[in-house]
């Protein structure tokens, strides 16, 4: 089997998006556009956005036997994904509800669908694929346990391992050891922080929480900072990595491409700040376009950017 850049282990979704012009309050009808369907899911997400870069990128994923599974699969073969990990049947694909306002943020709720199936016994008859990566990137919008099975394979066929915790759960130790990087938001870091310790969470500055989460066990740590950028922390220290001004039309998806092109150039050899660099560019450039998968961009897109 030919080796990957990158591996991706995680979901699929078929995003179903309506713009509004504000986000509905609890409780609140608001009206908004017409219904758009486009490929998602965090994922399908980088690994699309890694493959349309140039990454050897695979996914290993469930999506069910209907047309927004045959979406998700159209696109990944398009952006030169491998789809050989992509398992078929036994649930509905996943789907995430999405609004975007006018200033491109966004609200998510997700079915995972066809995600809550990937499992442990996947990971381990995918063994040949995790032995052919030289990354691993996971996220949590499968089930825990299978996050941790890819992370054990991954240490034994010697993988780097790249975890964004989205949706956020408390992790275990060995999950956390594996990190290298522990790829998080603001949202995302303070919930990690919260969840390992009774008392809330004191660090109020992206290099607190980076100090904070570097104790808790992962190797390295990039904490994203939407048009601010990106911080790297790690053994050799901590770096502010300046964001890129663009207009921002849509932010769906921009962290994933963040991520996809991080674990990317991760696996052809760049160190971690070189790769956040990149990927800030990657990320910018992913917020001007509507959707998911739809706004990544080439490698010349951002390398005019």
């Amino acid at each position: 089997m030919c080796g990957y850049d990158l591996l991706v282990v995680g979901s699929a979704n078929a995003d179903l998006v309506i713009g509004v012009e504000r986000r509905p309050a609890a409780g609140e009808t608001v009206l908004g556009s017409d219904l758009a369907t486009y490929p998602g899911g965090k994922g399908a997400n980088q690994a699309v956005a890694a493959a349309r870069l140039g990454a050897r990128a695979a996914l290993l994923a469930r999506v069910g036997s209907d047309p927004h599974g045959r979406l998700l699969t159209d696109s990944l073969t398009q952006a030169g994904a491998d789809t050989t990990g992509v398992l078929v049947g036994d649930a509905p694909t996943g789907v995430a509800l999405i609004t975007v306002d006018p200033s491109g943020d966004n609200s998510i709720v997700v079915s995972p669908g066809a995600n809550a199936r990937l499992s442990p016994q996947d990971v381990q008859a995918a063994g040949e694929l995790l032995a052919a990566a030289r990354v691993v990137s996971l996220q949590l919008e499968i089930p825990v346990e299978t996050v941790a099975a890819a992370v054990r394979a991954a240490a034994e066929a010697g993988t780097r391992v790249v975890l964004n915790p989205s949706p956020p759960v408390p992790l275990q130790a060995e999950v956390l050891a594996a990190c290298d990087p522990l790829v998080v938001n603001e949202h995302e870091a303070r919930f990690l922080l919260r969840a390992d310790d009774d008392a809330a969470a004191e660090e109020d500055t992206p290099e607190e929480w980076a100090a904070a989460l570097l104790a808790r066990g992962p190797r390295s740590v990039v904490v994203t900072l939407g048009p601010s950028g990106a911080l790297v922390a790690g053994p050799a220290g901590t770096t502010r990595v300046p964001g890129v001004p663009v207009a921002a039309v849509d932010t769906t998806g921009a962290g994933d491409a963040f991520t996809g092109a991080l674990a990317w150039r991760l696996g052809t050899g760049d160190d971690l700040e070189t790769a956040v660099r990149f990927a800030v560019r990657v990320g910018a450039a992913a917020v001007t376009r509507a959707g998911a998968q739809l706004s990544f961009p080439t490698l010349d897109e951002v390398e005019a950017l």
